[in-house]
């Protein structure tokens, strides 16, 4: 991590953080209800398209690796969306989505009624399915 980047306080009260991949920090959401990732590129820009184009591409290839662990997990939709409206940080959020999750077929931002924290094992499983450790 370069040294004044800093994750945004409102990302580490809602997230567990999982390490670093290559173009981005891997964050886990607390609300285990679905499997929501996020990852933060190191940048002091806003908005993905903004990106110099080997950057963005770094990112989405991180962004693809998430995608393809929740595949091989029977996750058939990922949502994947970069709102910062909250948070102007940049970040990424990468959501596996099936028909019988908590709030099928509607999106997770208000929807979430249950809210449970991740166990300990499911993310070092997560660590493990994600960096191989």
């Amino acid at each position: 991590m370069s040294p004044s980047f800093a994750l945004h306080p409102q990302l580490l009260a809602d997230c567990h953080v999982l390490g670093r991949l290559p173009a981005t920090h891997l964050l886990l959401h607390r609300n285990a209800a679905v499997p929501w990732f996020i990852l933060v590129p190191e940048t002091d820009l806003a908005n993905l398209l903004d990106l110099p184009t080997a950057h963005r591409e770094a990112v989405l290839a991180d962004c693809t690796r998430i995608a393809d662990a929740l595949r091989t997990l029977d996750y058939p939709k990922i949502n994947v969306a970069w709102i910062g409206n909250l948070v102007p940080q940049l970040h990424i959020h990468i959501i596996g989505r099936r028909p019988d999750d908590a709030c099928w077929p509607r999106p997770v931002w208000g929807h979430l009624a249950e809210h449970r924290d991740w166990a300990e094992s499911d993310i070092r499983a997560w660590c493990e399915r994600v960096f191989g450790q």
